[in-house]
């Protein structure tokens, strides 16, 4: 579904901790999947959402809610 009032969405630089780009094609090439995996995932829920009745603003308030969840299992614990 295009309305033609899509976003553009640019792959980022992978950054090491340091801030250091990533050098590894490969795991660029696995980070770079990931990402347009749930960009696909995320587009199908937010149009499927929409198609249900439910308010664009809110569903799109859920997802930056999800991202807000996740959980690093491997932080240093303090």
């Amino acid at each position: 579904m295009s309305n033609g009032d899509s976003h553009e969405f640019t792959l980022p630089t992978w950054r090491q901790p340091d801030g250091e780009p990533l050098s590894c094609v490969e795991k660029i090439k696995v980070l770079n999947e990931n990402l347009e995996e749930i960009r696909e995932m995320a587009q199908d829920a937010l149009e499927d959402g929409i198609l249900m009745g439910c308010d664009e603003a809110q569903i799109r308030e859920v997802f930056e809610a999800l991202v807000a969840s996740l959980e690093n299992p491997y932080a240093k614990k303090d």
